[in-house]
């Protein structure tokens, strides 16, 4: 095969994957194939999609955030118990729920940066301490918002979902940031060497600060979101979604090894991602091999 279409497939793996896996499931399910499906795949890969964007500044800069799972579940929770304590709509709400996911990711910037404590082990510490806490606040029980949260979340713009919305909006934001601002210049350029852009000038602790809370903010929107569409929060949610976040990004085209990747691998992956949980039910693939055909 010549070199240049190696090159070529090699690029646009994720692509050609994902057409190969929408051919196929339209051929099991035809139902699979019809626009109102297609619209509810890209509604629920919204959330993974948002979390998704904020892990994406850390990746590029070859950190990892283990935490944002918990940060799904944590954030929300204080701005629920400030609805229902304090009977406030849900913007001053979702304004609480952003900035305990800012508080969250200045902690971990804290040992990152300051400390000098390896990303793994501080997110990782921090994923049980945050999920810790909530369970604490809940005493193990479930968490029921306020009707408004589910009107929300059903809200709807010009016949568009608001979590579409929302999305759209932060891969925007990302991208103009990370492609036309000297702070996604710096965030690429630590990404592929940080003792280069060190030398060069580039404030390299600062960058790594904001890319942690950039991370958590994301990761407590998300939570918000998800949680506007079902109305309630148990002991699991947000449990794993790490995992499901991470993959997304790195099945969009961003490294594990920083420098490389951008704001649409999050679109990529989390649809990509999405497309194939919604595909395997509309097969009918039995429940207990899902996870197999999709570690696969």
């Amino acid at each position: 095969m010549p070199k240049n279409i190696q090159n070529l497939l090699l690029r646009y793996t994720t692509l050609i994957m994902f057409v190969v896996l929408v051919l196929v499931f339209a051929l099991l399910a035809p139902r699979f194939f019809g626009l109102e499906n297609i619209l509810n795949i890209i509604k629920q890969a919204s959330f993974v999609g948002i979390v998704a964007v904020g892990i994406i500044f850390v990746l590029l800069t070859a950190g990892i955030d283990l935490s944002v799972g918990a940060v799904m579940y944590l954030a929300p929770l204080i701005a629920g118990f400030a609805m229902r304590s304090w009977g406030i709509g849900v913007f001053p709400a979702l304004l609480i729920c952003l900035l305990a996911g800012l508080v969250m990711g200045a902690i971990n910037a804290f040992f990152i940066v300051r400390l000098n404590i390896i990303p793994f082990i501080v997110t990782l510490s921090s994923l049980f301490a945050f999920r810790g806490a909530g369970t604490f606040l809940t005493q193990s029980t479930q968490f029921d918002f306020p009707q408004r949260m589910l009107e929300f979340g059903q809200t709807r713009l010009l016949g568009i979902a608001m979590p579409f919305i929302v999305f759209v909006i932060v891969v925007a934001l990302a991208y103009v940031v990370l492609k036309q601002t000297p702070f996604g210049r710096q965030i690429y350029a630590i990404g592929n060497d940080p003792e280069v852009a060190r030398k060069a000038g580039l404030p390299v602790k600062r960058t790594l600060a904001s890319v942690y809370i950039i991370s958590s903010v994301c990761a407590a929107l998300g939570g918000f979101i998800l949680i506007s569409q079902i109305g309630r929060l148990d002991q699991s949610f947000g449990e794993g979604r790490e995992f499901d976040v991470i993959a997304a990004a790195v099945l969009g085209g961003t490294s594990l090894f920083g420098g490389v990747g951008g704001a649409l691998a999050a679109v990529i992956g989390s649809v990509f991602i999405q497309t194939v949980n919604n595909g395997l039910i509309f097969a009918n693939i039995n429940l207990y091999l899902q996870p197999i055909v999709q570690a696969g």
